[in-house]
């Protein structure tokens, strides 16, 4: 008898709808990976009970854990669904959408409050590309190296799903929008806009709303040093706060 795998998948037909669970039945793969379970439904939405059903709905880009856009809860786990391999799961296989952010459907969810609050951080670097600036301004190395661990943030949402903070009933921002303010903060030319980095972290959902839980760096999948990142940005900001309130 050919080996068959168990997963049960939390689906929702939209933010209204109660969720629901369906069960599959689906044929084992070598070196297979959620988004080949949900690819295999997709192409026969078939329960386990012979049921035929819709396919299920998700979102994925890359598939190699680079786009952050297929965030799901695995067996009870906020992780990537692209990187989490079969062989490695624990079976029956359950699928949850991200519970912090509104489903859009089944295991698809609406991010934008991730990217709205980005926005409200300015996390970019400002340059006018209308015409060619040349080589771009050298890092020292001490800071380029923790730098780029920063830079491959994928806003994948990860830190939020796990923040006690990050809820209904707070405005805190996340460990992943705090972590860009260092980043930019410590480029040389986003550097410019540092105030006004630090001016909407002293704000509502700024710092002050983190609690320290630590559960954010436990479940990054890019192992980025969230604590430490955090840690520094409040203290920029309790200096920036310092000289605010001395010199102006």
């Amino acid at each position: 008898m050919a080996k068959m795998v168990e997963v049960k998948i939390k689906r929702q037909a939209s933010t209204k709808d109660a969720p629901r669970w369906e069960t599959f039945n689906l044929p084992y793969k070598d070196g297979g990976n959620v988004i080949a379970l949900l690819m295999e439904i997709r192409r026969n939405p078939v329960t386990s009970d012979g049921k035929p059903t819709t396919a299920v709905v998700w979102d994925c880009s890359c598939l190699e854990e680079v786009c952050g856009a297929c965030s799901m809860i695995i067996n009870g786990q906020v992780r990537q669904s692209c990187s989490a391999l079969v062989d490695a799961l624990t079976h029956p296989i359950t699928l949850e959408p991200l519970s912090k952010f509104p489903v859009i459907k089944d295991l698809m969810v609406d991010r934008i409050a991730l990217f709205e609050n980005l926005k409200k951080v300015k996390a970019w670097i400002p340059i006018d590309g209308t015409y060619p600036a040349g080589p771009g301004p050298r890092m020292p190395e001490r800071d380029r190296s923790w730098a780029y661990d920063l830079s491959r943030c994928m806003s994948c949402g990860c830190c939020m799903e796990a923040c006690p903070k990050f809820n209904d009933c707070s405005s805190f921002m996340g460990a992943a929008i705090i972590a860009q303010v260092r980043l930019f903060n410590t480029h040389p030319t986003g550097e410019m806009n540092k105030e006004e980095r630090l001016d909407a972290l002293m704000g509502p959902g700024g710092v002050a709303g983190c609690s320290n839980a630590q559960n954010c760096e436990k479940v990054c999948p890019k192992k980025l040093p969230l604590v430490k990142s955090i840690a520094e940005v409040n203290r920029a900001i309790n200096i920036h706060a310092l000289k605010r309130l001395l010199f102006n």
